[in-house]
């Protein structure tokens, strides 16, 4: 099939399923009342013309809008004047985008990819380069961006094999999208290796911006500070997707009864507390659910209040589960943590960003699956920063070793740190070549 057959029929499949895409939108704005705000700006349609002359940057969700605020603020470092148009794909990406503008700048929702959709949203804000994060290839938005005279460049760019072997499934669809790229800058030689048998022409390696993100010290502080007033030790399973709860509850279950005590353990501390923190908001409930149904008891980190200011509520310290149900704390709950397992990575999904809880000082516990986080996976366990566990079980034995020799914990933590400010840099490479592609 042509490269020019396989857009139109995937413009075309987009077309007739954008009523569903709509009902998609509504269904998740019964969690998340953004997805059913400016709908219209979805399929491009704005009520004025915004100015011209902004550097366009797409971060989908929450991960790549916090990846791209070093890579802004090296930008405005460069270029005082900048002005920026930040896009998103979900609610939690907009909020937390929300915060990294400035006078001058504009947010909208990215539109969905069809050829008219694309159309209008480039007619309208008329960017002079565009930065899409990570791993976001649209067939329509890089072909249209190519005919507008819009340079992109994919920043921070990673490709896992998986990623690599379905695109070259739909190479007559996707490899011309990526030769529409005008630069990508990878983040591992591998990554770099992969993009180039993709179709993009000019790849660097440049890091990977997620190591220049520096944790909150109000939120590291208040960790460490509920940490001491708890008197015991945490077990944080950290970004946790569907399923895994559930497994580490009934392990937990398993090897710490409800009614036991430190003689259970053998750690000579007291009974550990379970805390854990779900990727999705929208998922904090059924969480909570799941864990009153183990018969455990919990507490929820959306009733104690302002991290800096109010410590937990007394009662809260005899639980046997904390939930994090809270947004943009994670630098809160590493630190509160002695040791971390690292969801999605208990299952075939790609893992999670490990780095944050590296340059927090919290030593992890990975399991099998961390493909979307190849290269920092493999440097963190090189570091003596984590290690591999098979699964879920076998994690949570390694957990309570770990607390039962706590000098050797503190190396873990200080390999962690030293392992995280090691791999900075990135920002100032990637923001310099951006601004190249301004400048031609």
């Amino acid at each position: 099939m042509s490269a020019a057959w396989a857009r139109w029929a995937y413009s075309t499949l987009l077309r007739l399923l954008a009523p569903l895409y709509v009902l998609r939108l509504l269904w998740r704005s019964r969690h998340e009342p953004p997805y059913r705000q400016r709908l219209a700006e979805r399929f491009g349609f704005a009520a004025a013309p915004a100015a011209p002359g902004r550097i366009w940057l797409h971060a989908v969700s929450l991960g790549e809008t916090r990846a791209a605020a070093p890579l802004i603020d090296e930008m405005r470092r460069q270029r005082p004047a900048l002005a920026l148009l930040l896009t998103h794909g979900t609610a939690t990406g907009l909020e937390a985008g929300a915060a990294l503008l400035r006078e001058g700048d504009a947010q909208a929702w990215l539109p969905y990819d069809t050829p008219g959709a694309v159309r209008r949203f480039l007619r309208r804000h008329r960017p002079v380069a565009g930065v899409v994060m990570e791993t976001e290839i649209w067939p329509n938005l890089l072909h249209e961006a190519a005919r507008a005279g819009v340079p992109m460049v994919l920043a921070n760019a990673r490709l896992s094999e998986r990623s690599a072997r379905k695109g070259r499934r739909l190479a007559a669809l996707m490899r011309p999208a990526a030769g529409c790229l005008m630069l990508a800058l990878a983040q591992t030689e591998a990554d770099a290796a992969r993009l180039r048998d993709a179709g993009v022409r000019d790849v660097r390696v440049l890091g990977n911006l997620k190591f220049d993100l520096t944790p909150a010290e109000a939120l590291l502080h208040a960790g460490r500070r509920w940490r001491q007033a708890l008197g015991r030790p945490v077990v944080l399973l950290a970004v946790s997707r569907e399923g895994e709860e559930a497994a580490l509850l009934t392990a937990w279950r398993r090897v710490l009864p409800v009614t036991g005590v430190a003689s259970v353990v053998a750690t000579g501390h007291d009974r550990p507390l379970l805390l854990i923190v779900p990727r999705h908001p929208q998922r904090f409930d059924e969480v909570a659910a799941l864990v009153r149904s183990q018969g455990l008891t919990i507490a929820r980190r959306s009733a104690f209040g302002s991290a800096t200011d109010v410590p937990p509520p007394a009662e809260a310290g005899s639980v046997d589960v904390w939930l994090g149900d809270s947004m943009r704390e994670m630098p809160l709950y590493y630190a509160l943590a002695d040791v971390a397992l690292l969801g999605g990575s208990f299952a075939p999904l790609g893992g999670q960003n490990l780095i944050e809880a590296a340059a927090c000082g919290c030593p992890l516990l990975m399991g099998p699956h961390t493909f979307n986080f190849e290269q920092a996976a493999e440097g963190a366990l090189a570091a003596g920063a984590a290690e591999r566990a098979a699964d879920l079980d076998a994690a949570l034995a390694k957990a309570l070793q770990w607390l039962a020799d706590r000098p050797a914990l503190a190396v873990r933590a200080e390999s962690a740190q030293a392992f995280a400010a090691s791999h900075r840099g990135a920002a100032v490479r990637m923001a310099e070549a951006v601004l190249a592609q301004v400048r031609r």
